[in-house]
């Protein structure tokens, strides 16, 4: 059976997934949905995609559409993931869940009540390097003591990752520290029961701070340091180092060393190296097996639950 697909935003994570989708088997992409149809077709003709539009609905109303992937900006996503549920079709949507809690718990209560999957992008559950990592803590090889990450970008103004124009504000809490947030629990397995940010000054134009700092602790003792910055010239991502009572692993995206950067084959972790790739490659197994996936809706809620309490903190 062939998973029919709607991908909605047709940007720079947009590409990723297709370009990911093209792996994997028996699933294809019916319909593209962005803000320019101009660009929009361009995109579609590249990937032989039959169907574009401007506006999610046209896409939720064809039948033969079984699951929408959502890459959409923050501030759609929960009412796009609800709209995709409410038309009873599965759904994935990119990190973060939502930019309000109340709306990603709004999110999890209508999947709860259909049924259907729907499962959020929390990408580095399933880069090789964090997977390396998470097989040596689940045969009882390895324990965090300390993460201490660093999530950097030179962003000064409003650009996506082409280094196009966005139509819409990227934010550090929301959007990057969550993919932290959730990593650090999953890997600790251990809920996340202090936590503690400080942030710089606002930006005059974009209204968010460029730079923020986040302490995170686990019921179990683990710590987690986390520097995020929009200001840094210099190398772009994020760097997870794990320090642990049997050795220090350092992760960039789908690659990992040790803490005396001697390079670790991560190569026959998983069927594929690209994080993305691997994201679909769950969402349409779930699909299949008929069961929750890695990354549920309901799985990242207790992150966008920190993040709340960092933003209520942030705010007094």
């Amino acid at each position: 059976m062939t998973i029919n697909v709607a991908l909605a935003g047709a940007g720079a994570f947009g590409i990723k997934h297709l370009d990911g989708i093209k792996n994997i088997p028996d699933v294809k992409v019916i319909s593209l949905v962005s803000r320019d149809l101009a660009k929009t077709q361009d995109v579609a003709d590249k990937y032989g995609i039959a169907h574009v539009s401007t506006d999610l609905a046209d896409s939720l109303a064809i039948k033969s559409v079984d699951a929408v992937i959502l890459c959409t900006p923050t501030q759609m996503h929960a009412s796009q993931s609800l709209a995709c549920l409410e038309a009873g079709k599965h759904v994935q949507v990119e990190i973060p869940l939502c930019d309000v809690l109340e709306d990603g718990e709004a999110v999890v209560k209508r999947q709860q009540e259909t049924g259907l999957v729907a499962m959020c992008g929390h990408t580095r559950r399933f880069n090789p390097s964090h997977q390396w990592v998470r097989k040596r803590i689940a045969a009882g090889e390895f324990n965090i003591q300390q993460m201490d990450v660093q999530t950097y970008f030179f962003r000064r103004t409003n650009m996506n990752a082409l280094g196009q124009p966005r139509s819409w504000t990227d934010h550090l809490l929301w959007h990057h520290a969550a993919h932290t947030v959730d990593l650090f629990a999953y890997q600790a397995g251990s809920p996340v029961v202090q936590a503690n940010a400080v942030q710089g000054p606002i930006h005059p134009t974009l209204g968010i701070a460029m730079d923020m700092s986040i302490q995170l602790k686990a019921a179990n003792g683990a710590i987690c340091t986390l520097s995020l910055s929009f200001n840094n010239d210099g190398p772009l991502g994020t760097f997870f180092r794990y320090i642990g009572d049997t050795g220090t692993y350092i992760a960039r995206y789908d690659d990992l060393v040790n803490g005396k950067e001697e390079k670790i084959d991560v190569s026959q972790v998983d069927v594929s190296m690209n994080g993305i790739e691997l994201q679909d490659r769950e969402f349409f197994a779930a699909i299949r097996e008929g069961r929750e996936p890695n990354a549920s809706v309901a799985q990242v809620l207790p992150c966008y639950q920190v993040l709340h309490r960092l933003e209520q903190q942030l705010a007094a």
